[in-house]
């Protein structure tokens, strides 16, 4: 067995020992709770044993989470992980997988406000218009594997604009970079927009009328439909305009590009997490993944 601080100081880079006791201190009673939930469906009924009698799991708690922050962090195999743990293969991916719907299910830190955490769209847009703040979005995409041949759906994940099948994200951040929400991956053919559409973004611009939005020119139709309020970059003058004109625009879309510039900076965070370089995994856990990854970055914004 390896000693656990050891192993999270130097392996898992992007976290500190306060912030693992942290971690630890919110997910073990909710963790110890499905546990005890699907012990209590597969019996039929309440224990008839008390409680500490029984096998003792081969992988605490402690364990389980360090385990997978490794694996969301540097991508190891969970073979790698088993003989650095001393389990097998198997107990490691079942460990991974109960950890990473908990951290996916967190929601996204606050700023200043530590117990607080931002599950939907529009608890950023209600915490956006409570404290005034202008907000950015933006939607990256992560390359994932080609679904195989004759499977239906095959074409919905080739994405017109990186020419390669990728699954793409909505992702809030506020004037400093600090991500604020991201929601449920869509497969890369689904237009910007159209992702933000099917996430209720319509609604939360109705609702809140005084929240602005920067965005980038994939989000024209959202402009168009909610002037003031969603913000894409100016208009190119048409061929002939004047060289004053010109000028105008260029320092114009300078501006804007300066401002949104801090939601890329976001969207750079959660890509230094080498799962979402490239994810060469199952499709269906790269939701819970990217939003398992969001979510601990933003609780480095907490005190920031």
């Amino acid at each position: 067995m390896v000693n656990r601080a050891v192993l999270a100081h130097r392996l898992f880079t992007g976290i500190s020992r306060r912030h693992l006791a942290r971690l630890v201190d919110e997910l073990a009673v909710p963790w110890q709770a499905r546990v005890e939930g699907r012990r209590q469906a597969a019996r039929g009924g309440a224990r008839k044993r008390a409680a500490g009698a029984g096998a003792r799991h081969q992988l605490v708690f402690v364990d389980r989470l360090v385990a997978t922050l490794i694996h969301l962090r540097h991508d190891l195999p969970h073979s790698v992980l088993g003989l650095l743990f001393g389990v097998d293969r198997s107990t490691v991916t079942r460990a991974i997988a109960e950890i990473r719907t908990l951290l996916a299910e967190r929601g996204c830190a606050v700023p200043d406000r530590p117990g607080l955490r931002l599950r939907t769209m529009a608890d950023v847009f209600a915490y956006a218009q409570a404290e005034n703040i202008e907000l950015r979005l933006d939607a990256p995409e992560i390359q994932v594997g080609r679904p195989p041949a004759g499977r239906g759906g095959r074409r919905a994940f080739v994405s017109g604009k990186k020419k390669m099948n990728t699954m793409k994200a909505t992702v809030i951040a506020d004037w400093r970079g600090r991500t604020l929400w991201t929601d449920t991956l869509r497969p890369g053919r689904m237009h910007d927009a159209t992702a933000a559409r099917n996430e209720g973004i319509v609604v939360c611009f109705q609702h809140f009328p005084d929240v602005e939005v920067l965005l980038d020119d994939g989000y024209l139709g959202l402009s168009r439909d909610h002037r003031g309020q969603a913000l894409t970059p100016p208009r190119k003058p048409r061929p002939g305009a004047l060289p004053g004109r010109v000028q105008q625009w260029e320092r114009e879309r300078h501006e804007h590009s300066s401002d949104r510039i801090s939601v890329e900076h976001a969207l750079a965070d959660h890509k230094r997490w080498k799962q979402l370089t490239r994810w060469t995994h199952r499709r269906d856990r790269l939701p819970d993944t990217y939003r398992a990854i969001a979510n601990l970055v933003s609780d480095r914004t907490i005190n920031a």
